[in-house]
């Protein structure tokens, strides 16, 4: 099989062929049809993230149908379409995993950061963390869904009811959680870079009722606000458009550092939180939610082997909407 893999630190992605895997107990093997492309997959070829395994093969909104099952695959049939998500294994029986938190276990495994993912025609896969996909969705329409969507809509349930909500970085998780909340109910206020006025436009489209720089004010007090930006700056700027009791919260798994702040922003019972991960039923409960919004995901299709080129316009903030790779 062919792959795109990062074999150096902070390097380009390598165009590689191995063996297509087998799987073993409890594993299927998928072919993949597509695989988003996440801000994560880029933190992860810039060497932002720690204890990289190389080589690695990104990818972790992965969607195909599955090839062969290995022993006690319970569920899943050859052809089956399938998706598969960030969290590929949990141990279990850490104390995270018997309260119900597996999106924080001890010792976990995450699709194409600890074990190989979707840049490449065959995957292999705990048959446990696959998903099956809505039908409304074509495979490079439900990439997506699989990070951007589920991030998003764990994000969407941190940042609690409230009705004002500001999105800082419009990308491939805002233009989904947007929907979601707009379908709600909810007032979405999006913040994009300084003068980035396609990302506005783009937001304005989509039903956000104002758009602005990530430094402006909004015209109201925000009762939550959510950063997909990884930048740390955007916490205090975010504190200080929420209203008392309101909160922040950051979706990312990296972030620059968090300049400090005066404690005036945060006092008044304002909240910041983390959202790590996402469980198994985060993934039940979104997979059955997108097609009733219903979300549209607006993909931007890539072959698999200009998963640089992909990396590249996330990079520099040439995407509306979400890359997929295309297998």
């Amino acid at each position: 099989m062919r792959a795109m893999a990062l074999t150096k630190p902070g390097g380009r992605l390598e165009l590689i062929e191995r063996d297509i895997p087998t799987p073993s107990l409890g594993q299927v093997l998928v072919r993949v049809r597509a695989c988003g492309v996440c801000r994560t997959d880029l933190h992860l070829v810039d060497g932002e993230l720690p204890d990289i395994r190389l080589p690695i093969i990104p990818g972790h909104e992965v969607v195909g149908t599955v090839e062969a099952i290995g022993e006690a695959v319970n569920g899943f049939v050859p052809g089956d379409r399938v998706g598969i998500p960030w969290l590929g294994h949990t141990c279990g029986t850490c104390w995270y995993c018997r309260h119900d938190a597996e999106n924080l276990c001890d010792a976990p495994g995450f699709t194409g950061y600890t074990i190989d993912g979707g840049y490449a025609e065959y995957a292999i896969a705990d048959n446990r963390y696959c998903f099956v996909l809505p039908d409304a969705y074509s495979d490079i329409d439900a990439a997506p869904l699989l990070c951007a969507g589920l991030i998003g809509h764990r994000s969407l349930m941190m940042a609690g009811a409230g009705e004002r909500l500001g999105i800082y970085g419009f990308g491939a998780a805002a233009h989904i959680v947007a929907q979601v909340a707009m379908s709600q109910g909810r007032r979405v206020y999006a913040f994009t870079r300084p003068g980035d006025t396609d990302a506005q436009d783009f937001a304005r489209q989509l039903g956000a009722c104002w758009t602005g720089a990530s430094d402006d004010r909004p015209p109201t007090a925000l009762d939550a606000a959510i950063i997909f930006a990884p930048v740390g700056a955007l916490v205090p700027a975010a504190l200080r458009a929420v209203r008392k009791g309101g909160t922040v919260v950051c979706g990312g798994i990296h972030m620059s550092d968090i300049p400090a702040f005066p404690y005036d922003i945060l006092w008044g019972e304002r909240t910041v939180k983390s959202v790590a991960n996402l469980t198994r039923q985060d993934a039940v409960d979104f997979l059955a939610l997108a097609p009733q919004v219903p979300v549209k995901t607006h993909a931007v299709p890539f072959p698999l082997t200009d998963a640089n080129l992909a990396l590249d316009d996330l990079r520099a903030g040439r995407l509306n909407g979400a890359a997929v790779l295309t297998v």
